[in-house]
């Protein structure tokens, strides 16, 4: 696709679709937001529409889009249209979003709440919104040619519908979906429980991502949308680690974390320092009594899950995707394993005629943590973040739990690296093997002795 047709936006214009004239006359301000920063909580004035206030959700990388009342109906306005989005510091890439990002903003609601939400197409083809999950009349289920017309470059639709079920949902596109939503188009939606719930916990900290996954070859800035399994950007809200913001949590404090995966495969999320129960999937709240305690839950593709967890060991912890691969910046997937191969010699006859050559994957590949290759430019490395001990030697998919007895309640700041208190952390042993090894002792793995090569007596032949 051409550059100049790519960023073509499209004067804004009406189509009715489910509401009369007076409703239109008046389309809420499209809230833009560009930065990778995790917003705060948004907190709207008073209460809410169903008469109670709620504790607000915590978007990973993202933030909550505003709304406004009109006359009892909570009003929205998207905005789909191309975006550029930083993954990690200084690595961008072109992608269609809403209102400025991809993921596009969370929408919260109250359980019982009508809603309205103004659609706007600024891209250079029709798209249509699928509420996924949600109940709804037919006709605002968003599939574009079955239950709606496209909506067409420059036109907005408005979808009307009360949310009927507490939960964890998303929204997405249904046209063209494998180019859109290979492009990074998506969204959070969290309806909270309009009064106390049998099976919802009441949490102090609320947390929100998506998982997704983008294939951008090196040097370039726009995902290749036919892909369908190796993708080399594994992400989080369309951020990357050390690109993702860490989940902060006081001492103490309960903690849910939704997740939903528009991914093209499974993902599964593991927590290290804590067990967690799985209290919500798409079709709504748990049972308590079919709850059980995990370290890692698997997520497939288009589902959600709610983890809920007591934030009671303190310390960064690791959480991430437990597929290796998806711990991974830009990797090739054709390269071939040199792990034990004699490479003495090689390394300079190769340089003689391309002077740039590396030697990679000789004793596997921890070195590319610490190697400062060059690579073309906005190009992320397949290895990256430091943490206070070295290379983490993690990408895509990963991010810390911080937990801190003395984080303020509501805080979601990074509090920095954690102190290990003294006598809690591994440490070397030293050993007579690593302080006398002399060429040639049964101790030197690399030379042989005659003992490591003598046949026990009465084996012949062996």
């Amino acid at each position: 696709m051409q550059r100049r047709h790519f960023f073509t936006g499209a004067a804004t214009a009406l189509a009715a679709a489910g509401v009369g004239r007076a409703a239109l006359a008046a389309i809420p301000e499209a809230v833009q937001q560009t930065s990778a920063d995790t917003a705060p909580p948004w907190t709207p004035p008073g209460v809410t529409g169903a008469g109670r206030p709620y504790s607000p959700v915590l978007t990973l990388n993202g933030w909550t889009l505003p709304w406004r009342m009109n006359n009892g109906v909570k009003e929205f306005h998207l905005v789909a249209e191309p975006v550029v989005r930083e993954m990690a510091p200084g690595f961008l890439v072109n992608m269609w979003g809403y209102n400025g990002q991809s993921p596009g903003p969370t929408i919260e609601v109250v359980e019982g709440d009508r809603v309205r939400l103004y659609v706007t197409n600024r891209l250079p083809e029709h798209t249509a919104v699928h509420w996924h999950g949600q109940r709804l009349p037919n006709g605002m289920d968003g599939v574009g040619g079955l239950t709606q017309p496209q909506i067409p470059p420059g036109k907005t639709f408005v979808y009307e519908f009360v949310a009927r079920r507490p939960g964890t949902f998303m929204y997405h596109p249904h046209a063209d979906e494998m180019v859109q939503m290979a492009m990074g188009m998506m969204g959070f939606w969290v309806t909270h429980p309009k009064g106390k719930h049998p099976l919802i916990n009441e949490v102090q900290r609320d947390v929100c991502f998506l998982l997704n996954a983008f294939d951008v070859e090196p040097g370039s800035r726009t995902p290749q949308v036919n892909t369908m399994l190796e993708q080399n950007i594994w992400a989080w809200n369309s951020r990357v680690f050390p690109g993702i913001s860490p989940l902060v949590a006081r001492l103490g404090d309960r903690v849910r974390v939704r997740i939903g995966n528009l991914t093209m495969t499974n993902h599964p999320i593991h927590i290290h320092g804590i067990e967690f129960e799985v209290t919500g999937t798409d079709g709504g709240p748990v049972p308590k009594t079919a709850r059980w305690p995990e370290v890692t839950t698997d997520i497939a593709v288009g589902q959600m899950r709610q983890i809920e967890f007591i934030a009671d060991e303190p310390g960064d912890w690791a959480m991430h995707c437990h597929k290796s691969h998806h711990t991974m910046g830009a990797m090739g997937h054709s390269v071939p394993t040199m792990i034990g191969a004699d490479h003495r010699g090689l390394v300079q006859k190769i340089q003689r005629h391309t002077p740039d050559y590396m030697l990679m994957g000789e004793r596997g590949m921890a070195d590319m943590g610490e190697m400062q290759m060059e690579l073309p430019e906005n190009t992320f490395p397949m290895m990256t973040g430091t943490g206070p001990y070295g290379p983490i030697e993690m990408g895509g998919m990963f991010t810390t739990l911080k937990v801190r007895a003395d984080q303020k309640p509501g805080d979601h700041t990074d509090p920095g690296w954690y102190t290990m208190p003294p006598g809690t952390q591994a440490r070397e042993v030293p050993t007579p093997a690593a302080t006398s090894r002399a060429p040639g002792s049964a101790a030197d793995p690399q030379t042989p002795t005659d003992a490591s090569a003598r046949k026990p007596a009465g084996h012949h032949n062996h």
